[in-house]
């Protein structure tokens, strides 16, 4: 069985950093996904990859947890962002190398 170990992007929505500190472990889909005729809604008998997400301080731990139990992983790294500070002042130096318009 494959998991996933990643850690959590940021919410687009929010500066804050919270909750993108631990590493999460998600199971693969070992059953297709299929349309329930009665009500509409997309259902499957596979609860670990629709119903379990698991949490880990690090890394490494996540590894060692899957290595312990037998499971194939895949680590996909957090991309970092590039910050670059500016300043609302920025907008108006004389250096500017374009024309500052509305």
């Amino acid at each position: 069985m494959l998991v996933h170990i990643y850690q959590p992007a940021r919410n687009p929505m929010q500066s804050g950093v919270g909750k993108i500190k631990n590493w999460l472990m998600e199971f693969d889909a070992s059953e297709k996904k299929h349309i329930e005729a009665l009500s509409g809604h997309i259902g499957s008998g596979d609860t670990l990859s629709t119903q379990l997400k698991m949490s880990f301080e690090t890394r490494e731990e996540a590894i060692a947890f899957a290595v312990k139990r037998g499971f194939a992983y895949k680590i996909t790294e957090l991309q970092k962002r590039k910050r670059t500070p500016k300043a609302y002042s920025d907008n108006f130096a004389f250096g500017r190398k374009l024309n500052w318009t509305h």
